[in-house]
């Protein structure tokens, strides 16, 4: 029995899904662009509980995969944040998804200047760090020596091959951390990230505000739009030392993004908050309804506008990430 089955929202998420009638999130064309909407992550356990998302017969990695990709066109994949993925792992994904699907891939914490817990590293990589690195618990890029964090980054890019010659990366999201502020060094790293990623599009999601204030909004966009780097807008807490505002920007005309993270400002930044407290947030309609027309203001200025869900707590993301599939799709037509 896990929480999910005596939250009422989730129970709430259940009844509202179920008056969508849209049972398949599929792409909303926007004039020659599209929308493709969907969820971070597929198997957070408050949503492979039973009688949550999945029939009892998506009991396994393959059929939830297979099942979550029948109803929506994209997904983002968290877990390499964690973790280096692996190529079998993406050679799976690319298996068992439709020839037109989609995967956002998070950075590895390493890549954007985040700790990571060295007993999550790779083998081989994990037995080339110093004594003294190896010793600790957790370790930042900046700790590695150079020719180990160029390996860091070359181990990622390889594991996601698979799915970029398959056609279905989308992007590599870059989300820095809130000590991530506008200043020269930093600016340059968002370039050597872009570099190291090669031929991969990335997407830049900050967490601080001082990179969008009046003063400093048109130059941090200015600069991403210069250099080739999307703009990960944002629809989460405000009033915070990480809060990102809700603004509409595109600095890329092959992609944009939005991420939806919930509205749970009493817990965003709390210390030892897990996944469900910071994320637990089910949006209401109005809210949704509100990015409606940004969204398809956006969705005209790139060709690829991808919406995220971050609300991964039970079957929040995927009942909003319907119920705003569905907005759009109407007032994408030509009469809505």
């Amino acid at each position: 029995m896990t929480t999910a089955d005596h939250d009422p929202g989730a129970e709430a998420a259940r009844t509202r899904a179920a008056t969508v009638p849209l049972p398949h999130a599929t792409p909303v064309p926007v004039g020659s662009g599209v929308i493709l909407t969907g969820t971070a992550g597929w198997t957070d356990p408050s949503l492979t509980a039973a009688g949550v998302f999945y029939p009892g017969s998506a009991d396994s990695a393959e059929t939830r995969l297979r099942y979550y990709a029948d109803r929506f066109p994209i997904v983002e994949v968290d877990s390499p944040y964690y973790a280096l993925p692996s190529r079998r792992s993406a050679e799976l994904w690319v298996e068992r998804t439709p020839d037109d699907f989609t995967f956002d891939v998070k950075a590895n914490a390493l890549m954007t200047g985040q700790p990571s817990e060295v007993k999550r590293l790779p083998k081989e990589l994990r037995d080339a760090l110093p004594e003294e690195l190896r010793r600790k618990t957790r370790i930042y890029g900046k700790d590695l020596p150079a020719e180990l964090y160029s390996a860091v980054w070359e181990w990622f890019v390889d594991a996601l091959e698979p799915l970029h010659a398959a056609g279905k990366l989308g992007a590599v999201l870059l989300q820095y951390p809130k000590w991530f502020l506008p200043n020269r060094a930093n600016a340059a790293e968002l370039l050597d990230a872009k570099a190291r990623l090669g031929e991969y599009r990335a997407a830049v999601e900050f967490r601080n505000h001082r990179w969008l204030t009046e003063r400093t909004r048109e130059r941090t966009l200015g600069y991403l739009a210069e250099h080739g780097l999307a703009f990960v807008m944002v629809d989460g807490p405000q009033g915070l030392e990480s809060s990102i505002p809700p603004i509409r920007a595109v600095t890329s005309g092959a992609l944009g993004v939005l991420r939806l993270h919930g509205r749970r400002a009493e817990t965003w930044e709390r210390a030892g908050a897990g996944v469900a407290e910071r994320f637990r947030y089910l949006y209401d309609t109005t809210e949704l309804a509100g990015w409606v027309p940004e969204l398809l203001a956006a969705a005209r200025e790139t060709r690829r506008l991808h919406v995220i869900h971050n609300n991964c707590y039970a079957n929040y993301g995927t009942t909003n990430a319907l119920e705003l599939t569905r907005m759009l799709a109407d007032a994408a037509r030509p009469n809505g």
